[in-house]
């Protein structure tokens, strides 16, 4: 659907636009330049490349390798990078503004956030302050500027975890992670259940000093993600637990 976009408007099929070969063998050239290139010339060049991609498109010049569509086109030159191919090309239209180098200086990666606040805001997009604060901050903190101004909500620092599994571990993992989302609900990510199948190990595992603060906290955590109706339910039998114990102190006093 996506290849055929340029094809139909409001529901009325277009007549396809004339193919430029000489135009289209230069810029699928320029395309397959950039796929050879080291990583670090890439990164310097994705502006034009968002710019080629998108031209790739409106002139269907994918026809030239005798390709159906656009999508198909994707699939042959990026493979393992098409979600980077449509990041490139949102740049290229959402940030018209934008001076080029200065695109550049901020990186590819810090553009696409920008992107993503351009199409939110529209003609309200702040370009000065938003690249500004794209040149000053790390990546990481500008994602979380990005973040908390398209939902409002204000986001905590993140990492992410890299480490080995074997075939024959992956089995075990991958139930207990789905035990614990079928737990918290299907709506929180992995690392909610990994903290939760973590925590639940330390509840069981005999405490040593120091290691208090952690199991509170991890267990704190755990509690905020639940469902209200769960947490209420927490709630009484913690209310409880503690009536019971109370009564036997009194007893065993008396």
């Amino acid at each position: 659907m996506i290849g055929l976009t340029s094809l139909t408007t409001n529901g009325r099929p277009l007549v396809a636009p004339k193919l430029n070969r000489r135009r289209a063998m230069f810029v699928l050239t320029k395309i397959l330049g950039w796929e050879r290139a080291t990583e670090r010339e890439r990164d310097t060049r994705f502006v034009e490349l968002g710019r080629y991609l998108c031209e790739v498109r409106s002139g269907q010049h994918w026809r030239l390798d005798n390709l159906k569509s656009f999508d198909e086109f994707l699939e042959k030159r990026f493979p393992e990078s098409r979600r980077k191919a449509y990041y490139l090309m949102a740049i290229h239209e959402q940030l018209p503004r934008i001076p080029k180098p200065h695109l550049k200086e901020v990186g590819w990666s810090k553009a696409t956030e920008l992107a993503k606040v351009a199409r939110r805001d529209g003609a309200e997009f702040d370009c000065a302050t938003w690249l500004h604060r794209a040149q000053q901050l790390p990546k990481e903190e500008f994602k979380r500027e990005v973040e908390k101004h398209l939902t409002g909500k204000e986001t905590e620092p993140w990492e992410i975890l890299y480490f080995k599994v074997y075939k024959s571990q992956l089995g075990v993992v991958e139930q207990a992670l789905e035990t614990a989302a079928l737990m918290l609900g299907t709506d929180k990510s992995r690392g909610y259940c990994l903290e939760m199948i973590c925590a639940d190990f330390l509840a069981g595992a005999s405490l040593e000093a120091g290691t208090e603060n952690t199991l509170f906290l991890a267990l704190v955590r755990l509690i905020s993600a639940l469902p209200v109706g769960q947490t209420l339910q927490l709630l009484d039998f913690v209310r409880n637990s503690l009536e019971r114990v109370q009564t036997e102190a009194t007893t065993t006093k008396a």
